[in-house]
């Protein structure tokens, strides 16, 4: 892993009128890395990921891309940076085939006319180099299974080549082999390099790809594990508020040690 984070949120805090979401919330993410970011129901987990994507961009504190602090205010000036966000919905087009859902919005043209032949041949480029299996390129995409439904969606993301892609539960309501199928392409991003979020509620699949585990509770940190070395029911625990938080255990460790 790289010395320097390829993003480093600190101190990031967001309200929304009475409400807090955001307490001074931490997170790294190094390149070829998969972090998990965990937490229940209105833990802040969609509020953080749309600070980083610039959808919803944080009241204070520091967004540190690559070691320099940047602006990112609009879902622009995220896309500019290298950070890909797949949504839950995937907003794919039903009605189109691969090869327009992967280009949508950035299609390739020649004297003013669809490249079509381009863009196949670099829609099946890029699913052979992520090892995606889909019937054709010209299948329409509302023929697809929910998980190479997931797997186009990542692969769209790819074409701006990111340095940071974030997944927001690309498994939820997909069968046992769709799931398995998603979780592969997530290693594969890892293995290109690429620094990748997984916002998720299913353990087991953190446990599967993530190396780290970020857990949010009330809008705070509450504890970052390492996956090879920390049990499922210690995680859960952070979640679930069963365990302090990390900060504050310290603290009070330290205020002891002065008595």
């Amino acid at each position: 892993m790289s010395a320097t984070p390829v993003l480093a949120l600190r101190g990031v805090s967001k309200r929304f009128g009475a409400v807090q979401a955001l307490t001074e919330v931490d997170l790294e993410v190094n390149a070829g890395e998969v972090v998990a970011l965990v937490g229940d129901n209105g833990a802040g987990k969609s509020t953080l990921v749309k600070a980083i994507a610039g959808v919803g961009p944080a009241d204070e504190g520091e967004l540190l891309w690559k070691g320099a602090a940047v602006q990112v205010q609009r879902p622009h000036d995220a896309q500019d940076l290298g950070i890909a966000t797949v949504y839950q919905d995937l907003a794919l087009c039903d009605n189109l085939d691969v090869v327009g859902n992967l280009f949508l919005g950035r299609e390739i043209r020649r004297a003013g006319v669809l490249d079509e032949v381009e863009m196949e041949r670099r829609s099946r480029e890029l699913l052979n180099q992520l090892s995606i299996r889909i019937p054709s390129v010209r299948i329409p995409v509302a023929s697809l299974s929910g998980g190479q439904r997931q797997t186009v969606a990542i692969a769209r993301s790819m074409l701006g080549e990111p340095g940071l892609v974030i997944l927001d539960e690309p498994t939820a309501a997909l069968g046992v082999e769709q799931t398995a199928q998603v979780l592969d392409l997530v290693e594969r991003l890892r293995e290109r390099g690429l620094a990748v979020i997984l916002i998720s509620h299913n353990m087991a699949d953190v446990k599967a790809v993530a190396n780290r585990v970020a857990v949010l509770r009330l809008g705070r940190n509450n504890g970052v594990f390492d996956v090879a070395t920390t049990s499922q029911e210690e995680i859960i625990s952070a979640i679930t508020g069963a365990t302090e938080n990390a900060v504050t255990r310290r603290t009070a460790r330290i205020a002891e040690d002065k008595k």
